[in-house]
Parts: C-alpha cells; structure tokens; sequence
C-alpha cells in the first residue's frame, strides 16, 4: 500500500468468495502523503485527520465532526446543477487544507473501509458513502440509468467517482452495517440488491435488471436487481441507511 495503511489483510474469506472488506480498526493510525488518518469508536466509527501544510480532503458537508478553528475550509465545484438535485446528491462538496486537525464521522453503525488508490485507478461508490478523499484524487458523479430503488423511485442510481491521475490518492468510504468485497473474475455476474451495493472497481461493468415475479393469476411485480460483471472488485453493505433529499 502505497498509503501506508496498516490494514487488516488476514484471509477471511467465505464459502462463496466474499471477504471482510479494508477497514480501519479502532484506535488504528497510519500515515497518508504527510497527514496522519487515526479512526477511534467501533459502532458509530471516527475518522481523525491531522493535516500537514501541503495536504487536504474534501466530504460531503454534513460528514464534519469537528475541526481546529485554524483549518480553513472552502467548496469544491460539483457541477450536475439538477441533475444533482434529483438525484439527491450533495450540494456542497467541502475541501479542508491543513495544517490542523479535523474529524469526519456518519449518523448510521457501519464500518470505515479505507482504498488506497494507486496513479490510473477509478472507484465507483454509491451516493452518501463517501467519508473523505484526499486531495490529489478527482471528483465526479454518474448515473447508471434503469436502476430502481427505494430512495429514487425508479429514476436511477447515482454514484459518487473517484479518480486518480500521476499520485496516489486515499478513499475513506462509510458502510453501514458489515461490509463485505469480492473479486470478480473476467465475465463472472452476480445480482446484488440496489440498496445493498457500497463500491466497485470502474472495471465492473453495472446494468439494471428486472426480475418479473408472479403475484397470483393477473399479477405481476417487478424486482430490480444491479447485475455486477467482472472483472474487478465489488464492495457490499449489509444495511441500507435512507438517506433525505436534503442531505
């Protein structure tokens, strides 16, 4: 890990292939760039930051736990205008530029999975997920079209992208519940529950699908489902936390 995460790595894997996804232990600290990432608390997870002059991160607003009054925040550009708005994406992306400490933490249990991203690499992760990015990582969002959920009524799934170009960079995503990560094998598929999706490799190729299931003699009902086709890597919550248009 280019990072420096001293992450959990121990073989947990299931019989169907899924594994304990990286995640930041309690009390675990490590180094990113020049910055120090320590996360403390294990149901409603922390994730403190102490920045070095040259580093910053940037999160959903409302992700803020607290800061030094010396931090200096400022908006990152989004962009999307409404298409944002529909699909209840954040408004105001918020950048923090050391020196200084400041501290990030979720209203829901979960875990924090730390992905440190290496130069060319690209992360998917569904909307509200994003803990904090590192600076040098780029910002984008896509819509995968087709793909019903509760939260959007059937107008699509909206995911947060991530980005890296020469440097490295450092993704701290939130997931609720346990999360688990399987590797897709060139061409493997698996169905996974809309709400249930965390992240994926931009290698995973992602397509709604719609399963007809027979209600009695006239009725029919439709379950959508994310078909995931590899190869890459695929990241799943256990819990699926309702997040309000106005977050």
């Amino acid at each position: 890990m280019t990072c420096g995460a001293p992450l959990d790595v121990r073989d947990k894997v299931s019989d169907s292939g899924w594994r304990e996804a990286p995640r930041l232990r309690d009390m675990t600290e490590f180094r990113f760039s020049g910055s120090t990432c320590q996360v403390e608390g294990e149901l409603v997870p922390v994730a403190e930051i102490a920045l070095s002059p040259q580093d910053g991160v940037y999160f959903e607003h409302h992700v803020l736990l607290w800061k030094d009054e010396s931090v200096p925040l400022s908006a990152l550009p989004t962009g999307g205008g409404m298409k944002r708005t529909i699909g209840g994406m954040p408004h105001i992306v918020t950048v923090a530029n050391g020196p200084g400490r400041i501290a990030f933490s979720r209203d829901a249990p979960g875990e924090v999975v730390v992905l440190p991203l290496h130069p060319g690499m690209e992360i998917d992760a569904r909307e509200h997920a994003f803990l904090l990015a590192s600076h040098s990582i780029q910002y984008s969002f896509i819509r995968i079209k087709g793909l019903a959920n509760l939260l959007h009524g059937g107008n699509g799934m909206f995911m947060d992208r991530f980005v890296t170009a020469q440097q490295p960079g450092l993704l701290l995503l939130h997931g609720n519940g346990d999360v688990l990560q399987r590797t897709l094998r060139p061409g493997e598929k698996i169905l996974v529950e809309p709400g249930g999706f965390l992240y994926k490799d931009s290698t995973v190729g992602m397509q709604a699908v719609q399963m007809p299931l027979r209600t009695g003699i006239f009725g029919r009902h439709g379950m959508y489902l994310a078909e995931m086709t590899g190869p890459g890597r695929v990241g799943i919550q256990s819990m699926y936390h309702h997040h309000g248009s106005g977050e």
